[in-house]
Parts: structure tokens; C-alpha cells; sequence
């Protein structure tokens, strides 16, 4: 008998919305479209939300929250842990979807499903250890106390580059603090996040805690944000939406939680141990194809080292294996849409319409599918596309610096303050660095390693509050004064 891998024995499914703990059509039975990137063909179709749903949805929601916040931190911890054993149990089944709807190889898809798993029982942890206080006052007869509540049922609005993480970087505090999470997931990548739900269903989480819809991102957003029942708003997207979320629910007076843009800079200093630099970030660059907020991109290289950084990271960009996710040797995917790869050609023109080298890439790759080569570009102009917007693709531009102060000046020239890499041998450079770069996350001397337990969230232009660490429960916590007097 011949074994049969994850990728051969699944097929594409429909999405469906999760309302009560149940998958339903949309009220008027409304579908879209879901492609496979490495093929550009249809392999499904998820339901389309109308208001009707909407509503349902709200009030599944309401009733979730009642039902959640007056469950033990006990029992909502052992209902995550369960979740995230079943998960674990289903990761490659869930791997191979995400790699159908999303692209990434199905390597990585897995991984970030286990992690996925990590992460919900680390806040399931976590949540146990929310605790309020006693405060000592001038009145000896009265006791005053902090409580911790949960603020209220939660409205997410998360990404296709990780369809899973995204939901649960959000889902696993608002579990944890007792709030109901309600989530528009991705049109174009809905069966992963529907099968990690379907987690929590089955591991006995009440009707109403948990839901899942999709549709036309906008009037969905407007909706749930505008509804009295939401009362915290989270998202993760490209930092103008992000603005315009953020506005809308400050009008309501909702609490806000912003993942936005990035542009990450990495700073080789003159000190550093290029080898080990190109080890860490070139595989960072282009993991998801590059479609990664924390994804390294202004790479400033010390003019004494940029020859032998620019040739171990050119050998390693024509080492990786271009194909389908599904494909055991593929290293890089496709991108998620065609709309990046056209965005991919745009930057790469624009460069060299500004002086800049393409070494190596910057062009597409075949004939069907979103493949974009990955490509190294060498004094990109300061005003090119590449050195001020975010490309999110499998794109990296170059430059060389003199001074740590330069390197540091240019990190922090734009309004993106998300993460950062630098390599350096030196402890001053390291506590330099550490103070004076403006961003949420800082490796120095590694890959990135964003995990359950450190904050994840950036500064400027890149957002507002955190995912991660126990600053991101007390993001759904209201922290409530209580003052007892004659008893």
C-alpha cells in the first residue's frame, strides 16, 4: 500500500459561516470564489455574509459573552487546551488547505499551525494568573479593590498571509479574559481559519463564543464596529484601513488593538558576522514569498562587508526551489494574488527607472500561477517605491552605510516602527541600538522568534497596542475600582 501525504488526501472544501456553533449558508445564499495561487483556478467557494447574518452573528455573540464570562478560568482554560490538542491532531489536514487557498509550502503551513496550538495554550495559561488587587487607603474602614472584567464581545478582522495565526493571536487573549470573538476572516484564505474554529467547537466551547463570517470587507467592518454589542475592535491589515477602522471605533468610544504596516530595516554593522547575518535574515525574507509585516527589507550593510553579504544572499536567492506549496522541495510559493504580483513588477520598474541594480530576480516566473522570483536590489534611490512603501513580496534593496548613526538614522526615517534586525559583535552597538531604534520588536544577532509570551505590536505608523505577552489580556481586561465601606 502506498502512503498518501496530507496534500493528496485532502480536498478543498466550501466555507461556510459559523453562528452558534453552527456552519450555515449565507442568508441569501450568496458565494465567492476562493483560487489556488499556484494555479490561478477555483477550488472552492466561502459564503458571502449578508446583513441578516450580520445580526445573528451580534446576537450569538452577546449571549456567547454572558455565557463565557461567567465560565471559571479553570474550565475556559481546559476548553483551549482541548482546542489546541485537536488542532495539533488536524495540522496537516489544516496545513495542506492553508497551502491550497494561501500558497505557502506546506512546511511552513504546518508550522504555523503547531505554533497556532503553542499559542493557544499558553494564553489558556495565562489566563489563570489575571488577577486584581487590594489597595491600601487613608480610610482604614474601607477596603478599595481592583477588579479585572473582560471588556465585551471582540470583532476581528484578520489576513491571508497567515490565516491561522492572525485569528489566533487575537482569539487566544479573548478567550483567555472571558470575551466572545467574533471574526471577519479572509475571503480569499477561509478554510483554515473555519477548521481551526471547528477546534474550539468540538473541544465543548458554548454556542455564541466563537464566530466566523465573511464577505465584502468593508460593509462588514462598518457594521460590526458600529454595533453596540462589539465593544473592542482588533485588526491586522495595511496601516490607511487600519486608520480608518481606528477612526470608526473611536467615534463609538471602542477600545482598539492595530497590527499595521511595516518596514523592516536590518543593520549589519561593521562588527557583525556576516555569515550568520545572511543565515538569519535571508531566510526571514523570504519565507510566505516575503508577504510578512515583519518581513526584513531595507537592508543597510556597512560599505566594509556589503560584497560579501551581497554574494551569500544572492547565492542563497538562486538556491531556493520555486513551486507549488504542495510540492515536498518547494521553498518558496507562490503570492497569494495577482494583485502582488503586478505590485512586484511596479517596484522593481520603479527602481530601475531610479538607478537602482537588480542582481538577481525581479521578474515573474512562469506563465500561470502568482510566482515572483526572489530578488536582491542593489542602491535602490531613497525615494524609490522599494525604500518608502511596504512590498511585501519576495523584493530586498541594499544599501550601504558608513556610521551606526546613519544606519540608525535611515531605520528611523520612516513612519513604519513595526521591527527591526541588526547584527553587531559589540555590546555598546547592542545597547545603542536598543535605545535608539524606533520600533515594537528588535533582533539582534537572530531571525525573528515573535512568540505567545513577548509583546507583538509596533509604534508610528505601525500600530497601536499588542498581541502578545500578558499585554495583550490586559488589552480585553477593564481594570474597575471597588470601594467597600461598613460592612
Amino acid at each position: 500500500m502506498t502512503a498518501t501525504s496530507p496534500s493528496q488526501a485532502t480536498q478543498y472544501p466550501d466555507t461556510r459561516l459559523l453562528i452558534d456553533n453552527q456552519w450555515q449558508d449565507a442568508a441569501d445564499g450568496r458565494t465567492l470564489d476562493v483560487l489556488n495561487p499556484a494555479t490561478g483556478q477555483a477550488i472552492g467557494r466561502v459564503a458571502h455574509a449578508a446583513q441578516a447574518d450580520l445580526d445573528k452573528a451580534l446576537a450569538a455573540a452577546q449571549r456567547g459573552f454572558e455565557r463565557w464570562r461567567a465560565t471559571s478560568s479553570v474550565e475556559r482554560q481546559k476548553i483551549m487546551r482541548q482546542a489546541a490538542a485537536l488542532l495539533r491532531e488536524r495540522a496537516d489536514h489544516i496545513a495542506a488547505l492553508m497551502t491550497m487557498e494561501q500558497g505557502k509550502p506546506l512546511a511552513e503551513a504546518r508550522v504555523e499551525a503547531l505554533s497556532c496550538a503553542n499559542m493557544i495554550d499558553w494564553f489558556a495559561d495565562e489566563g489563570r494568573r489575571v488577577y486584581g488587587r487590594i489597595v491600601p487607603g487613608a480610610n482604614l474602614a474601607s477596603q478599595q479593590m481592583v477588579l479585572k472584567q473582560p471588556i465585551g464581545p471582540v470583532a476581528a478582522f484578520t489576513p491571508w498571509n497567515f490565516p491561522l495565526n492572525q485569528v489566533t493571536r487575537k482569539l487566544g487573549p479573548a478567550l483567555a479574559t472571558g470575551c466572545s470573538f467574533l471574526c471577519k476572516a479572509p475571503e480569499e484564505t477561509p478554510a483554515s481559519p473555519a477548521a481551526l474554529l471547528q477546534c474550539f467547537v468540538d473541544a465543548g466551547l458554548p454556542e455564541g463564543v466563537v464566530g466566523l463570517v465573511y464577505g465584502d470587507p468593508a460593509q462588514i467592518s462598518d457594521y460590526l464596529i458600529a454595533s453596540p454589542v462589539i465593544r473592542f475592535v482588533t485588526f491586522t491589515g495595511s496601516t490607511p484601513v487600519g486608520k480608518q477602522l481606528a477612526a470608526k471605533a473611536g467615534a463609538q468610544m471602542k477600545k482598539v488593538v492595530m497590527e499595521l504596516g511595516g518596514h523592516a530595516p536590518v543593520i549589519v554593522a561593521e562588527d557583525a558576522d556576516v555569515a550568520l547575518a545572511v543565515k538569519a535574515v535571508a531566510m526571514a525574507k523570504f519565507r510566505n514569498a516575503g508577504q510578512v509585516c515583519i518581513a526584513p527589507t531595507r537592508f543597510l550593510v556597512h560599505e566594509s562587508l556589503a560584497r560579501d553579504f551581497q554574494d551569500a544572499f544572492v547565492a542563497h536567492c538562486e538556491s531556493l526551489k520555486l513551486g507549488n506549496g504542495l510540492a515536498e522541495d518547494t521553498k518558496l510559493g507562490p503570492l497569494a494574488n495577482a494583485r502582488r504580483v503586478q505590485a512586484m513588477e511596479r517596484i522593481v520598474a520603479d527602481v530601475q527607472a531610479k538607478g537602482g541594480e537588480v542582481v538577481t530576480g525581479g521578474r515573474r516566473v512562469g506563465e500561470a500561477g502568482n510566482f515572483f522570483a526572489p530578488t536582491l536590489v542593489l542602491q535602490p534611490a531613497m525615494d524609490s517605491l522599494l525604500f518608502n512603501e511596504e512590498p511585501f513580496g519576495p523584493i530586498a534593496g541594499l544599501r550601504t552605510f558608513t556610521s551606526l548613526d546613519e544606519a540608525i538614522a535611515e531605520a528611523n526615517r520612516l513612519d513604519y516602527g513595526l521591527a527591526a534586525y541588526a547584527f553587531t559583535r559589540s555590546f555598546k552597538n547592542v545597547h545603542t541600538l536598543a535605545e535608539q531604534v524606533q520600533v515594537g520588536m528588535l533582533w539582534i544577532n537572530q531571525p525573528a522568534t515573535p512568540s505567545a509570551e513577548l509583546p507583538f505590536g509596533g509604534v508610528k505608523d505601525s500600530g497601536l497596542g499588542t498581541e502578545g505577552g500578558h499585554e495583550a489580556l490586559e488589552e480585553h481586561l477593564i481594570s474597575k475600582a471597588v470601594a467597600v465601606t461598613g460592612i
